[in-house]
């Protein structure tokens, strides 16, 4: 029989569908909350856009790289004055000595230099450690490619004060056959955890004992507060082959919308990564990583410490604003985000708590149940403080009316 003598196919078997991911996938409750701000007008604090100002040295170098033509693809790893420079500050600040042209991968973004980690190193039906609350987007960048996240609770505060604590015994009940990797976020998002030296060496242990992968996203290693420490896991010993370190200048630098990050990984792993992210994105812009560059060659330690210092300032203003208004804050020890109880505010969940709070003040927040397992987190609002001053001043006196 000739193909066009064969009968008709079924018109079920012709049917266009999504894929077998695309039926789980839903917008990101931080993006619904952003457009839902915008459409009322209100103030945004549910994005962490980081809308401060963009240092002269980054917006200078990155203007001078246009008009000088810096306008075509990079390396596919990026720039070399930007690795250069990114090797030089990792030294006096992290502690950690890399090769700039077989460790340095710079990325479309920090979530694009996990993306690639993860297509190097995972297999679909791979399991990866998360510590809860997590970011959403680590859980979704693991989904995507069929990689199974597996949520490990920490110890909530037990005092407003007090920052969250890994469980141990948790840790090593998540463990199974499939496991390959952790990852870990410090400061993280959503709650401002940093983990300690103490906890960040028992997991190497783990990691050391069953053979996996560390995946460390320090994207906001210049927000830490008090006499907090920020501790890159790739320096504890026996870390080094096995970590993966991400970071960027989108928050340090106010560049959000830039999409610029970089990773640092073993030579022997950066290659397969490097290729996944050509694949992707083919290069981070160009003339942008000139900017970083500059940003980096010329903006001292003061300026780091000065990020810190004006962001405590707005921790503190945010936390003084939330405790007014009658809901209580988890006061994080770094990062640029806040976690509050909503339990006063009316709805069934933290969704439409999130939306009656921006109904009645105009304050957009994303609902805590983003950053937990189901049923979990639906008490607890985030707010972002990462604003300009004006912004932020506007959003604390609206919260003030409330007075739960």
């Amino acid at each position: 029989m000739d193909i066009l003598s064969m009968p008709p196919t079924s018109t079920a078997a012709l049917e266009l569908t999504l894929s077998e991911l695309a039926p789980r996938a839903l917008q990101s409750e931080i993006r619904a909350m952003t457009m839902e701000c915008d459409r009322i007008g209100g103030v945004n604090l549910a994005q962490g856009v980081c809308d401060t100002d963009v240092p002269g040295p980054v917006m200078e170098g990155a203007i001078t790289a246009m008009r000088e033509g810096h306008n075509i693809y990079s390396r596919l790893d990026g720039i070399a004055r930007l690795r250069n420079a990114i090797a030089a500050k990792v030294q006096w600040f992290n502690g950690i000595e890399v090769d700039p042209g077989r460790e340095i991968l710079v990325t479309s973004g920090a979530s694009g230099g996990l993306h690639a980690a993860a297509m190097a190193l995972l297999n679909p039906g791979d399991e990866v450690i998360l510590f809860e609350p997590f970011y959403g987007y680590h859980a979704g960048t693991l989904r995507s490619m069929r990689v199974k996240p597996v949520v490990v609770p920490l110890n909530p505060p037990v005092s407003a004060e007090a920052d969250w604590t890994l469980d141990l015994d948790a840790v090593r009940a998540a463990l199974t056959p499939q496991t390959r990797a952790m990852i870990i976020n410090t400061p993280s998002n959503p709650c401002g955890k940093i983990f300690t030296r103490a906890e960040l060496e028992t997991l190497g242990e783990v990691a050391a004992e069953h053979g996996l992968f560390v995946i460390s996203d320090e994207i906001y290693e210049h927000f830490v507060y008090g006499e907090n420490e920020h501790v890159s896991p790739m320096t504890l010993p026996g870390m080094r082959e096995r970590t993966v370190m991400i970071s960027g200048f989108s928050k340090t630098f106010s560049v959000t919308g830039w999409r610029l990050g970089f990773l640092i990984a073993d030579a022997k792993w950066l290659g397969a990564m490097s290729y996944f992210h050509d694949l992707t994105y083919v290069c981070a812009p160009s003339p942008l990583q000139h900017g970083a560059a500059q940003g980096l060659e010329q903006l001292g330690s003061e300026f780091y410490t000065q990020v810190a210092k004006d962001h405590e300032g707005k921790r503190a203003r945010m936390v003084a604003a939330l405790e007014d208004a009658g809901m209580k804050p988890y006061i994080p020890a770094g990062a640029y985000y806040v976690l509050a109880d909503a339990s006063g505010l009316p709805g069934e969940n933290a969704a439409t708590k999130a939306r009656a709070l921006l109904a009645r003040t105009g304050v957009a927040s994303v609902a805590g149940s983003a950053f937990f397992r189901h049923g979990h987190g639906e008490d607890l609002l985030r707010f972002c403080f990462a604003k300009k001053d004006v912004d932020l001043d506007d959003a604390c006196a609206r919260l003030r009316t409330l007075k739960l």
